[in-house]
């Protein structure tokens, strides 16, 4: 029987006073908001950009890395959902941008907040019990980001701006989880067996369908690529059904979580950890947990046919 070990947690690289900023008095999603970004990696501190760059070059254990202490600028309160009005500063949208450049090329989603490359998550009432990253009282589920996209992101990043103690972010790394499982259910979860649901945020009231049968794992053996989504993937036999769970399985039993705190910057490899969060409970005071979002490609061209500038626009269902 395989002894379940403690899994590793991201490395945390303690990051130095940032330099002031050139950012640029143009809209978030102006190119040359992207390419001030992408200018402004060459005064990243140097501990930054050198852990970006091995991170970038080979995914660790954890599949994920943390910088600490980066700025965030002057925060107004909490919107009261993703797509509201916020005066504020564009210190933390530059620097999530800058650190994007760093890794790969930041894009947008049209379905997610109208296809915003930075995107405030904060929880809202009305989203309180869904599977969705504006919920807050449930625990969301470990997926791979955008899992049944053909042009997924390869980097997710998560800049916390307000946190909230028992709002845990959890992950769970496939390098970790392969020991865990059985020899025939390695070899099953590498054929093409499964399928996985479009989230509902894509669909804009079409029929949802499955998408074409693919491998959960990729690639090498012994460190493979992972692509999972515990709520919307299904095996498309009992075999794989049955291997699926043995993976949802060990990936709850065998994962690491922290509480992201103000000027935490989260960096997940989307190819190598699965991600999910801890249940909390919101005040509704203007204070709560305030997140953004960006995500990263390594390569601008494979969607060229499905986006407009930035912005990947997949059309979906039926």
């Amino acid at each position: 029987m395989t002894t379940i070990t403690e899994h590793v947690t991201p490395a945390v690289i303690e990051s130095p006073a940032w330099p002031s900023l050139p950012i640029p008095d143009t809209a978030i999603g102006d190119e040359r908001f992207g390419r001030a970004a992408g200018h402004a990696t060459q005064l990243l501190p140097s501990v930054v950009h050198d852990a970006l760059v091995d991170f970038a070059d080979a995914a660790p254990q954890s599949g994920a890395l943390v910088l600490r202490g980066v700025p965030v600028g002057s925060l107004p309160h909490t919107p009261e959902s993703p797509t509201a009005p916020t005066v504020k500063d564009h210190v933390s949208e530059f620097v999530l941008l800058t650190v994007a450049r760093r890794l790969g090329q930041p894009v947008g989603y049209q379905p997610e907040h109208g296809g915003d490359l930075v995107q405030n998550l904060v929880p809202t009432k009305a989203n309180a019990h869904r599977q969705v990253s504006t919920s807050s009282g449930v625990d969301l589920m470990f997926h791979t980001e955008a899992a049944f996209h053909p042009h997924r992101p390869k980097f997710l990043l998560l800049l916390c701006l307000r946190g909230d103690a028992n709002a845990v972010t959890t992950l769970s790394s496939i390098f970790e989880v392969l020991p865990l499982l059985p020899e025939r259910v390695v070899e099953t979860l590498f054929q093409p067996r499964f399928r996985t649901a479009v989230d509902e945020s894509y669909l804009h009231g079409r029929s949802n369908v499955l998408g074409a049968p693919m491998p959960v794992l990729s690639g090498d053996r012994d460190r493979p690529t992972m692509v999972f989504d515990a709520d919307l993937m299904v095996g498309i036999d009992e075999e794989a059904d049955a291997a699926l769970r043995a993976l949802s399985a060990v990936v709850e039993q065998h994962h690491t979580g922290l509480a992201l705190e103000a000027g935490d910057l989260l960096i997940v490899d989307n190819d190598v950890a699965v991600h999910g969060r801890s249940s909390y409970t919101p005040r509704w005071d203007g204070f709560d947990r305030w997140i953004q979002r960006s995500m990263a490609v390594t390569d601008l061209a494979p969607s060229a046919g499905e986006r407009n500038g930035r912005v990947i626009v997949t059309h979906f269902g039926a």
